[in-house]
């Protein structure tokens, strides 16, 4: 399947004596992007529906937009795209679950009696296939959700109500991360937020912190679970104030030691979080990243080879921090081929790592110190057209994943075959 060919060892080869020119050791480069994992984000195939069939709307400033047809309707047929999705992107990786996947066997479970039980089928399916899983608490599309108010609501009985879910959740997390091996990232997203200018700002963000201390509140082996939150600027129906803002949570992450979740569509337009990762890691030991592609707002468009996507890439490895930045992909687009949109993302994730990791670092950084900057300038530039494409093809068809575009024939048969044929 890889279309692993002479021409494409032999421009491997021709790449690699370039790069080597630099003093780029390509081979040490492909090593460590292959022990990268890129977290897949479940929602993605199916439009963030979800199996709990409760009724409520998606809310909480979500929005999914298109109707391509072959979504997945159950847990099977999402674990079968997914499948399909990962044996097209080099390398292994992670799935990232939202707590509404849960499978309660047609029972009604309401979300603060969600158990490790009710994801059996997903820890089961991850084992088989060698994948690491993250996993979120769902405080939207919900009717307790429904006034875009949760963690921080002035209600006591409905605060409880998703405190509760939150601690619920921790213990999914924890036995994730003990029954694959691998610590579980459970990261917290709330869309508790004012349509219009409130009054009273403060008070939320105390109920918030004293929420989330509720939630907190149990100590779990970092080697089970790993605690994130995260923020947002502004969402549908929160547009003047959110309660967890980038500074209040910034604030709780140093204090209460949780790592923080920097998504690429949370914040103004005009701010990138490439520039963030290296001033919140000075005061955090780890960090997540949610990598997805704003439009002019929170969009979650597919993301692709930008060059915000390559400096998010680039400030990773450049700070030496790929064993302290955790991947993930968040973005959801229903007018395309679901599966193709999880390929495309993860690929150009990985293409980013990669130009990444064949960076001549040292070189720059000793010219940005002996104050060579007209040097570093057109070394950056030069950069740009060397023979990645070539390194990218020969890394794909040494993980036996197909080369170049070769891939989208098999996501067409996949939808013919397969997702043509759910109504």
């Amino acid at each position: 399947m890889s279309g692993r060919t002479k021409q494409v060892d032999q421009a491997f080869a021709l790449a690699k004596e370039r790069y080597a020119g630099l003093g780029v050791d390509v081979e040490r480069a492909l090593a460590r992007l292959a022990a990268i994992p890129i977290s897949l984000h479940c929602w993605q195939g199916d439009d963030v529906g979800g199996f709990e069939n409760i009724g409520a709307e998606l809310g909480g400033g979500l929005a999914v937009t298109g109707s391509y047809p072959g979504k997945a309707r159950t847990p099977d047929e999402l674990r079968g795209d997914l499948d399909r999705a990962l044996s097209l992107i080099p390398g292994t990786h992670r799935i990232n679950l939202h707590a509404s996947y849960a499978e309660t066997g047609g029972k009604r479970v309401e979300r603060d009696a969600l158990e490790p039980a009710h994801f059996a089928g997903w820890i089961d399916w991850a084992k088989n296939n060698r994948l690491g899983m993250d996993f979120n608490p769902t405080y939207f599309a919900h009717p307790k959700a429904a006034d875009g108010y949760t963690l921080a609501h002035p209600d006591p009985a409905i605060r409880r109500f998703w405190i509760d879910h939150g601690i619920a959740c921790r213990k999914i997390g924890a036995a994730i991360g003990e029954a694959l091996g691998t610590p579980c990232i459970t990261n917290v997203w709330i869309p508790d937020g004012s349509k219009d200018t409130p009054v009273d700002r403060k008070g939320p963000r105390l109920r918030l912190a004293e929420s989330l201390d509720a939630v907190f509140a149990e100590p779990i082996d970092p080697a089970r679970n790993r605690d994130a939150v995260e923020a947002k600027l502004f969402g549908i129906g929160s547009e003047s104030y959110v309660v967890g803002s980038h500074e209040f949570y910034l604030g709780y992450a140093i204090a209460r030691k949780k790592l923080l979740c920097l998504d690429a569509g949370h914040f103004h337009p005009t701010e990138v979080i490439s520039d963030k990762v290296s001033a919140v890691l000075t005061w955090l030991d780890e960090i997540l990243l949610h990598v997805s592609r704003g439009v002019r707002w929170d969009s979650d468009h597919v993301v692709t080879l930008t060059d915000e996507l390559q400096a998010i890439a680039q400030e990773v490895v450049r700070g030496d921090d790929l064993d302290r930045v955790h991947i993930g992909l968040d973005f959801f687009d229903a007018s395309i081929n679901r599966v193709a949109a999880w390929v495309v993302g993860a690929r150009c994730m990985l293409k980013a790592l990669l130009l990444a990791l064949l960076e001549p670092t040292e070189r720059l950084r000793r010219l940005e110190a002996e104050g060579d900057l007209t040097s570093r300038l057109a070394m950056l530039e030069e950069l740009k057209t060397l023979p990645l494409g070539a390194v990218w093809d020969y890394y794909c068809a040494k993980s036996d994943v197909p080369v170049g575009p070769a891939w989208i024939d098999e996501v067409k048969r996949y939808e013919k075959d397969v997702l043509s044929r759910r109504p």
